[in-house]
């Protein structure tokens, strides 16, 4: 099969869904097809003379004026056309007489234009942004979510039948599995931090959803139990905002607190495996990558009790309501009395989420989609 895979604008550093379009390349390479990973190429909005300002708009240029040409050449050499983020949903009215796919990772940003999320205003141009992606999505032959969440969120957002949007669940991105304690210390060593102390782990950025306020109240709360007054926080990711930098202060967390941006697959890997857990208490995703990575390296998680993360971590997680900080604490307290119970069912559910399960459905999707324009009269015309 010949598949033309559309990706991410690289400049816009949208480091998972550049990982999502290499992952499926080079997977569905291995498998036999025929694939071309294709980005809007970085022409005006390159250049390092422009302030940030004004490189965001000639990006838009790069993306939404000047690609959609190579689009229209491009096209016809492939079988299907699979959009791998629905962010880029408005190259669909360029495909409609193409088989073509797009995969929905979440409905977080259209939610908050919507106005469904008044902690996280959006400005005007960011709405009209998010109208012209969910157009796209309206339009497009098939859609695939990441999980049911997600599914559910655009059917009743768009007026799209369920039943019409498939669910294919992430496989890992990444080999994750536990690494070996010598061989985890190592690496954490290298990148400055210390090992000696038990410790938690969170990942994710400082956006509204993955509640990182909250996260710091629940290490604060199990600080409170004797048995956990020497464990630390490590957190990964993008650094804090200045208000979660004020509250860890003022709220004499800051000697127990280790912060690390800019970390590698093994680095992650290293901190999933000697971990006491994960605690990832977001209150929305699309999918919820890091429950499914915690697991697979042997760490247990201890997560919100809210779709995507109990679809994704299955009966092995602990659960708990985000917005009972205590509650979460004493859960994660008496969750680690069966800490061994607790990874060997992480280890195995992780093994539900198979990248090699994960073509094989995108495969199936895409010969459906190529059915559906050879069969229905309206499609074929748009082919013609």
């Amino acid at each position: 099969m010949k598949v033309l895979l559309i990706g991410n604008y690289a400049s816009d550093r949208q480091e998972s869904m550049l990982r999502f379009g290499n992952l499926l390349q080079r997977e569905l390479e291995s498998r036999g097809h025929e694939v071309t990973l294709l980005q809007p190429p970085e022409r005006l909005g390159s250049t390092t003379l422009l302030g940030s300002g004004m490189r965001k708009w000639f990006g838009y240029v790069d993306k939404f004026l000047l690609f959609p040409r190579q689009l229209r050449r491009v096209k016809r050499q492939f079988e299907v056309v699979h959009i791998c983020d629905h962010s880029n949903a408005m190259y669909v009215k360029h495909l409609q007489d193409r088989p073509h796919v797009v995969t929905c990772h979440d409905m977080l940003a259209i939610k908050s234009a919507a106005g469904e999320v008044p902690e996280n205003p959006t400005s005007f141009s960011g709405r009209v942004f998010q109208r012209l992606i969910l157009s796209g999505i309206k339009q497009a032959q098939n859609v695939v979510c990441v999980s049911e969440a997600t599914r559910n969120d655009l059917a009743r957002i768009s007026g799209r039948a369920p039943s019409k949007i498939a669910v294919i669940y992430n496989g890992l991105n990444y080999p994750y599995t536990p690494m070996p304690a010598e061989e985890a210390r190592r690496q954490l060593k290298n990148l400055g931090l210390q090992t000696s102390q038990p410790y938690f782990v969170h990942i994710g950025g400082t956006v509204w959803y993955k509640n990182k306020l909250g996260l710091l109240k629940i290490y604060a709360s199990l600080r409170e139990y004797p048995e956990f007054k020497q464990h630390r926080l490590l957190l990964l990711g993008k650094p804090l905002s200045s208000v979660l930098v004020d509250f860890v202060r003022e709220s004499g967390l800051e000697p127990f607190v280790d912060k690390k941006s800019n970390v590698s697959n093994e680095d992650l890997r290293a901190a999933y495996s000697l971990s006491e857990g994960l605690i990832f208490p977001s209150l929305q995703e699309g999918f919820g990558w890091p429950v499914l990575e915690a697991q697979a390296s042997g760490c247990c998680v201890f997560t919100t009790n809210r779709k995507p993360m109990t679809e994704v971590g299955g009966d092995a997680a602990v659960y708990f309501d985000p917005s009972d900080v205590p509650g979460a604490a004493r859960a994660i307290k008496d969750a680690l009395q069966e800490k061994a119970a607790m990874q060997l069912r992480g280890l195995a559910n992780a093994q539900k989420f198979s990248t090699e399960r994960m073509i094989e459905q995108y495969v199936a999707e895409y010969s459906l989609a190529i059915q559906q324009q050879q069969t229905s009269p309206s499609l074929k015309k748009l082919r013609s």
